[in-house]
């Protein structure tokens, strides 16, 4: 499968351009960055061309790997689905549910594969974890903490203008809801509050009856960083196992994924509509902090 890839930030330096160059079905055919000097500099790592013209690179590859801005992201995951092409995005989508919507919409109508990057569900301690979870049932509660402290000296990620503003409600907030949403099921109701250094709480109504809570931030004192998950049901407490930072590993076993449902394979779980459906849920925290109420998905 022919892949462009969008984005020169660090998170494409470290998982995508790596992922895509080593993986024995991928042509990496080209790279598109907002700064032209370091998309020259990544596609000549990996004897990529470099693109200035986002449309010229949809239209020479098959699908398209995305390291962007959730915003930036949006846009050009929408052209390149209405294009015809395999959308391998990353975690979230959008920042809006009407744009995650939109682009769901334009990969259905297209017929198109698509799969959302949430990086240890990649993972198969994780997947294997969701899967006994899910059969076990008789969930009450669920908690997730995911703590970090990006802006330090020498974090590349804290150089990031998208975290900075949207904090970790959508930079980690998409992993923990990842994790929770397939074993407690659809949210129903969602209250969230923010505080000093970013500290975000989130509370959620499952439809299935169960509650999980959320702790998240980016910039957590250095002393409190910490990625603690448990499930609390009938059956006792099931905590999630912790997993080696592979990213290239988890980026892989993703195109593998996108590759087996273009091909008529099964759809991932971690697809465009799951994807859309993490989406809703953070928009309605983020809506949830600004008004103080508990806001409702229908």
């Amino acid at each position: 499968m022919r892949f462009g890839l969008f984005g020169t930030g660090p998170w494409a330096h470290q998982a995508h351009a790596p992922a895509l160059a080593a993986h024995k079905d991928v042509d990496f055919v080209g790279v598109w960055g907002r700064n032209a000097e370091r998309a020259l500099a990544l596609a000549g790592e990996y004897d990529a061309e470099p693109y200035a013209d986002i449309d010229a690179l949809i239209a020479d590859v098959d699908a398209i790997a995305v390291a962007l801005p959730p915003d930036v992201q949006a846009g050009i995951a929408l052209r390149a689905a209405k294009a015809g092409k395999h959308l391998l995005l990353d975690k979230p989508p959008a920042f809006t549910a009407a744009a995650a919507e939109e682009i769901v919409t334009a990969a259905t109508e297209a017929d198109v594969a698509g799969v959302v990057f949430f990086t240890r569900r990649f993972m198969p301690q994780i997947q294997q974890f969701v899967e006994a979870a899910r059969e076990a049932g008789g969930w009450l509660e669920g908690r997730v903490d995911h703590l970090g402290s990006i802006f330090q000296p020498g974090n590349p990620f804290g150089e990031s203008a998208w975290r900075k503003e949207s904090g970790g409600l959508w930079d980690v907030g998409p992993h923990a809801v990842a994790l929770l949403l397939p074993v407690l099921g659809p949210v129903t109701e969602v209250t969230a509050l923010s505080g000093v250094r970013d500290m975000t709480h989130v509370l959620m109504r499952h439809a299935e009856g169960a509650i999980s809570t959320l702790t998240l931030s980016v910039d957590a004192p250095a002393k409190l960083e910490r990625e603690d998950a448990a499930l609390y049901g009938e059956s006792g407490v099931a905590v999630v196992p912790p997993v080696p930072w592979l990213p290239v590993e988890a980026f892989a076993r993703a195109i593998d994924a996108l590759i087996e449902a273009a091909n008529g394979g099964s759809p991932s779980a971690l697809d465009l509509r799951f994807g859309a459906d993490v989406v809703r849920i953070l928009a309605a925290a983020a809506e949830s902090i600004d008004s103080g109420r508990t806001v409702t998905i229908a």
